[in-house]
């Protein structure tokens, strides 16, 4: 009767030490889950800085220089000007009796400089524009592959604790499994001497 006892007691012992290593792996879950979460909402900040440096709306000014720069720099803009020039050479040389511009063609020389003296500032803004936007593209990459590499980081630090964590676990299983086979082994010990 005193072997029904300690088994019993063995088993309660054993079911107690099981409830803790669940209730401890539990514990490991929500602590894992926690750090997750934590991610996310980095993640989160990391994407709302990145929305609102794309979302800066230009200014008036910038939109015009951005629309006489890409004009400016177009087949359109050169044939169009190629156009008008040899129109005003040829009404000049050819068809007009009296020309307004007669050769040499000073006043088309001092039409193209006065569009190319007012053309090349705006084109300079419009790659400063650019260039700003490179910049924080840049600066946004940077963020990412940071975040990237701190993720990675993270990512090591998370497995290392729940290796870590599951080995101390398993061998505590372990521990309780050997214990039990002991207790077991000792029962059938203690059956097989008494006599029948």
């Amino acid at each position: 009767m005193s072997n029904l006892g300690n088994t019993q007691n063995s088993a309660e012992m054993t079911k107690t030490q099981l409830e803790q290593l669940f209730s401890t792996e539990s514990a490991q879950l929500e602590k894992l889950n926690s750090m997750v979460r934590q991610s996310v909402e980095e993640e989160k900040l990391l994407t709302d800085k990145l929305k609102e440096l794309e979302e800066q709306h230009p200014g008036f000014q910038a939109r015009i220089a951005d629309k006489v720069a890409s004009f400016g720099g177009s087949w359109r803009f050169i044939l169009s000007f190629a156009f008008l020039m040899l129109l005003w050479i040829g009404l000049n040389i050819f068809l007009l009796s009296r020309p307004f511009d007669p050769y040499p063609f000073i006043l088309l020389n001092l039409l193209l400089s006065t569009v190319a003296a007012l053309q090349a500032p705006v084109i300079m803004m419009s790659q400063n524009r650019k260039e700003e936007k490179d910049r924080q593209r840049a600066i946004s990459d940077y963020m990412i592959n940071l975040k990237s590499e701190i993720e990675v980081r993270n990512l090591h630090c998370k497995l290392d604790l729940l290796m870590t964590e599951q080995m101390q676990t398993l061998f505590e299983i372990q521990k309780t499994q050997i214990e039990m086979m002991e207790d077991m082994r000792g029962l059938l010990m203690k059956i097989k001497k008494e006599p029948d």
